[in-house]
């Protein structure tokens, strides 16, 4: 049996979500599909990850996210196949889906890059499940090494892959973490963590100053900077260099790449760079009339010129895409001209630690680093946030107090992470599944 409706939004991320509140506050019939019940807050899972917020704050029921949006129906299922040319959904339980026009949101996955052993042994960070496998992870090694003392050298080391913001944040996090534990006694003094990328700086897409900060900061918080080395593979107790080094490890994190999520590179447009859709300038794609990609699956361009960049994979891209997706749904709906997308640029910025951020702001790309850096950091994801979580001063206290600590990172020295505290109501949890890999 195939469902009828006006709109179909694959995916409950930032793009997906902004693009179904934007149809549905029209009055539009939509159908937002997605495997996880959840929406989650990508920005955050490294803290997940680290032990530092519990998963379910950066996670928010997507039927909660929509109860007061009643032209919006929430689908929780996988999608077995993706015809864009009817603009069709096949569900895993068997039913169809279509509609006179699909927004495709399916975000991204992990681009191994064909290491061998990397789709098996490495963690990616890309989802609420990956950073919950990755925190079990590393908190049982931490109760073996307290409890037992096993593990060969480097068994207690980390390797992540990657130094973009995600590979910075993560080391800078970890970093603190194990720094802590050492000083409980509860890990070996010699464990460390490696920074592990191709690039010889970290944070290639910031300027050199930038880069720097992040350098310094890195180093001076114990993190072993390998720089100008890629990954030649990794394996259960290692990873191998180019070089011909080898890190023992237990633990890889990788962060060095993307592409677009599996169910859009076999849907029927032919993908671009990074298994990504090309999208035109409206955010439509060429040759399949009522289909839109949005976010972290779409290579969206910077302008209407041909050749025009492509902008980076953040959550405000994400966000501006999905809403202005909708809106483009709507003027074609009243038989309006399309509009080319207008990225409203709020500049690119990393946490490195506590006391420690690194922000470029506006087309001009202005530097700044420390507490500024932060205040910038905070004030664009609270916006973010605003969109799923009415309570955006609880998280604006939370990330206060942590950046403005300067003691180091003790949360795995009890029981559970701090709270953001959002006041939510209890039924207002999500059912994370850590059966399904990203990778997949």
């Amino acid at each position: 049996m195939t469902v009828t409706t006006d709109v179909l939004v694959l995916g409950g991320g930032m793009a997906g979500v902004a693009a179904a509140q934007t149809l549905g506050e029209a009055g539009v019939r939509t159908t937002l599909v997605d495997r996880a019940d959840y929406h989650q807050f990508q920005p955050l899972l490294y803290q997940v990850a680290t032990s530092q917020l519990p998963a379910e704050d950066v996670a928010r029921p997507l039927r909660t996210i929509f109860e007061s949006v009643p032209s919006v129906d929430v689908v929780v299922q996988a999608v077995s196949s993706a015809s864009l040319a009817d603009r069709t959904l096949v569900l895993a339980d068997g039913r169809s889906l279509s509609a006179a026009h699909v927004v495709v949101a399916a975000g991204a996955r992990p681009n191994f890059f064909g290491v061998p052993g990397a789709v098996e042994h490495a963690f990616p960070l890309y989802s609420v499940a990956d950073a919950e496998r990755l925190r079990g992870h590393h908190r049982a090694l931490v109760d073996d090494a307290g409890a037992h003392g096993v593990g060969g050298p480097g068994s207690r080391d980390v390797v992540v892959v990657g130094g973009g913001p995600t590979g910075v944040e993560v080391s800078g996090a970890l970093a603190e973490l194990v720094a802590a534990l050492v000083a409980h006694g509860r890990m070996p003094a010699d464990a460390r963590v490696h920074l592990v990328d191709r690039g010889h700086a970290v944070l290639g897409q910031f300027s050199p100053r930038a880069q720097a900060y992040a350098h310094e900061h890195l180093a001076a918080v114990g993190v072993d900077l390998r720089l100008g080395a890629g990954v030649a593979s990794v394996h259960a107790d290692a990873v191998e260099l180019d070089d011909g080094t080898r890190l023992p490890t237990r633990t890889v994190i990788w962060a060095g790449g993307e592409s677009g999520a599996a169910v859009a590179q076999s849907a029927g447009p032919t993908t671009g760079r990074g298994g990504r859709l090309d999208v035109r300038a409206d955010l439509g794609v060429e040759g399949f009339p009522g289909v839109w990609a949005v976010g972290d699956v779409a290579n969206v361009p910077s302008g209407t010129h041909a050749g025009a960049p492509i902008l980076p994979q953040l959550g405000s891209v994400a966000q501006q895409s999905g809403r202005w997706a909708a809106q483009n749904i709507l003027r074609s709906a009243q038989g309006d001209d399309l509009a080319p997308f207008h990225y409203k640029d709020k500049g690119i910025m990393a946490m490195i630690g506590r006391n420690a951020a690194v922000a470029e702001l506006g087309a001009h790309r202005h530097e700044v680093d420390g507490p500024l850096a932060f205040a910038a950091w905070l004030g664009v994801h609270a916006m973010l946030l605003s969109g799923v979580h009415s309570r955006t001063d609880a998280f604006l206290s939370w990330a206060w107090e942590y950046f403005d600590r300067d003691h180091a990172a003790t949360v795995e020295a009890h029981d559970s992470p701090r709270r953001i505290a959002w006041g939510d109501d209890a039924h207002d949890v999500p059912h994370i599944d850590l059966g399904a890999p990203t990778s997949e």
